[in-house]
């Protein structure tokens, strides 16, 4: 600004604004935001005709580490075929450097492990199917 001897400069460009002074002690760009246009979503593809999976699911109760056992040498809490009450400890889930005993908190068998142990999973992620 100095070079040209401006004094003021403005910018304008779709959704951006910007205006620079000189003269003062510093230049204070200024940005003022404008309403996006809307943006069409776009419509979602039909889901394929697969077979929706039968049963419950126990879901993680939080964000954190799954691990199928209490430690790397003993065996799984369960496993598919195992009969689950709503007390059984079906997995942990490490949150912060400690370890979470999750309970299935349904009654019935489990058809699938979801979750891969050791993976990250997230709140209401799925973990177990239970039938």
């Amino acid at each position: 600004m100095k070079k040209n001897d401006l004094t003021e400069l403005r910018i304008e460009k779709e959704d951006f604004k910007i205006a620079l002074k000189r003269g003062v002690e510093t230049v204070v760009p200024t940005y003022l935001p404008q309403a996006l246009p809307a943006l069409a979503a776009a419509p979602l593809p039909a889901p394929a005709q697969a077979a929706a999976p039968s049963g419950k699911e126990i879901v993680s109760p939080m964000v954190g580490t799954f691990y199928t056992t209490p430690s790397p040498e003993s065996p799984a809490y369960v496993s598919v075929g195992t009969e689950v009450t709503p007390d059984t400890v079906v997995c942990i889930i490490e949150a912060m450097k400690v370890m979470n005993e999750v309970k299935s908190e349904i009654a019935g068998t489990i058809t699938e492990i979801i979750a891969e142990n050791g993976k990250p999973v997230q709140f209401g992620q799925p973990l177990f199917r239970v039938k």
